[in-house]
């Protein structure tokens, strides 16, 4: 006979052992990765002038600011480890919410992470090569190394997330000094809004921007263990969306600085080279290490919310309970971070022998992410209207300032994105890819759905959240 420990620690309920400041460092390490590097020089190449290209990045803090309040809302009503898995559930009931669940699993997170660990093996081949595949090997071993913390607990990867994003900052900090160290009169933007762009590139810019401000949404897989109360969630989000657009802003004035607008906009690496400027000729070597360490912190932040989607699918349906056990002593589910492993490591395996269609089937399933996150903002006026608050007390719940204008340009922003990443998928032949996915999730859910039925069970007997 089992010992009730043994079976506490399989079958008990996550637990709120989170603190704030791992909660952040988190949510941080997930938006602040390798986008900041790569698209100022895009923004500034886009609007061709000073003043639209500190506007464009305010305007992505406001939207994402926006989505960040929208999701406070939606923590501080259904605090849970399906985040926003759990939303759909509750607005749109299992099967939506199991597509999204796919879409992630699959594709969405587990091919950010492989594509990541690429990019920290391109690294650190450089550094050491172990032969014809010493990217895929590196990227590989990364993802073995981060997924064995994982399975240690969250206290040991959120501590490690910590440092990450330490080292990190310092980083990006180092650039900051860089770039205003380098500034020559020639080069410090003397007029601002001088031209305006077309309101398509300044919408292409807006593409760029909310990309690289991506990500915040993920705190809403750790809702539920952040100490503090329900309410805890909205300090960690207003606080993280602080953070991010601080550093934001900071590293694009800096460069804009050390550059000028023209040398920002022609460079390929605007970090190195306002490092290059101010430190010598070695500052493309810490450049790269500085993006191996935003990889880490994005792979890190990557697998701890992307296993909770996987464990939050698993309560909900009984064939895939395997997938619901939470380890209570080690604070994870370690079951989940295995499977997504397991399909994060085959995606490496099959990018080191198809690069290009790697890539393909990464970037093109944007436009099935924000079509969801569509969803979910609506599910918020779907919440308000059936006046829900789950087990939390009137007073728990943190409502949305602005209602119902916040949430409304939270799903216009989402709308558009999805748009453009349609357009863009459709310009590259590559939208079938996006339609393959989502076809084999549904697939799975009848499958699914069938042995349910020869089994004899009934939605009421499926799952522990019902809409």
């Amino acid at each position: 006979m089992s010992t009730p420990s043994n079976t506490s620690s399989q079958t008990s309920e996550p637990q709120k052992v989170l603190k704030a400041l791992a909660a952040i460092s988190i949510v941080v390490g997930i938006v602040v990765g390798a986008g900041i590097f790569k698209t100022p020089s895009m923004v500034a190449g886009i609007t061709q002038d000073a003043g639209w290209l500190v506007t464009v990045w305010v305007a992505g803090a406001v939207i994402s600011l926006a989505g960040a309040l929208v999701y406070a809302e939606l923590c501080t009503r259904y605090p849970h480890t399906g985040g926003d898995y759990h939303f759909l559930t509750r607005a749109f009931g299992k099967d939506v919410s199991f597509l999204y669940a796919w879409a992630k699993a699959m594709v969405i997170n587990t091919g950010s992470i492989a594509l990541l660990a690429f990019v920290f093996g391109d690294y650190m081949t450089r550094v050491f090569s172990l032969g014809e595949y010493s990217s895929a090997l590196w990227a590989f071993g990364i993802v073995s190394v981060l997924t064995t913390t994982n399975l240690v607990g969250l206290h040991a990867s959120s501590r490690i997330q910590t440092v990450l994003v330490i080292l990190l900052l310092t980083g990006l900090a180092a650039i900051v000094v860089a770039g205003f160290s380098a500034a020559r009169p020639e080069t410090i933007p003397t007029a601002a809004f001088a031209t305006t762009p077309p309101m398509g590139l300044l919408g292409l810019a807006m593409v760029f921007v909310l990309l690289t401000f991506g990500g915040w949404n993920e705190a809403a897989y750790i809702s539920s263990e952040v100490k503090g109360g329900p309410r805890a969630i909205v300090r960690v989000l207003v606080i993280s969306l602080a953070v991010i657009t601080g550093i934001y802003l900071l590293v694009n004035i800096a460069l804009l600085f050390g550059l000028g607008l023209s040398g920002l906009a022609a460079s390929k690496a605007a970090g190195a080279d306002v490092l290059g400027i101010f430190l010598g000729p070695w500052a493309e070597k810490a450049l790269g290490l500085l993006v191996a360490i935003a990889a880490l912190t994005s792979i890190n932040s990557t697998m701890i919310v992307g296993a909770r989607t996987n464990h939050a699918l698993g309560k909900d349906w009984v064939s895939l309970r395997g997938l619901g056990q939470w380890q209570a002593d080690r604070g994870t589910p370690v079951t989940a971070h295995l499977v997504q492993a397991a399909i994060a490591l085959a995606l490496i395996v099959f990018g080191a022998f198809q690069a290009d269609g790697f890539e393909a089937m990464v970037e093109f399933t944007a436009p099935v992410f924000w079509s969801f996150l569509f969803l979910v903002g609506i599910s918020l006026f779907i919440a308000r209207w059936r006046d829900a608050s789950g087990n939390t007390t009137a007073a728990d719940i943190f409502r949305v300032p602005l209602y119902p204008i916040t949430p409304i340009l939270f799903c216009l922003a989402c709308g558009y994105l999805a748009y453009s990443s349609i357009s863009y998928a459709a310009s590259k032949e590559a939208v079938h890819i996006s339609l393959w996915v989502m076809a084999v999730g549904v697939a799975a859910l009848l499958i699914l759905k069938g042995l349910r039925t020869r089994s004899g069970q009934n939605t009421a007997t499926e799952g522990g959240t019902q809409p």
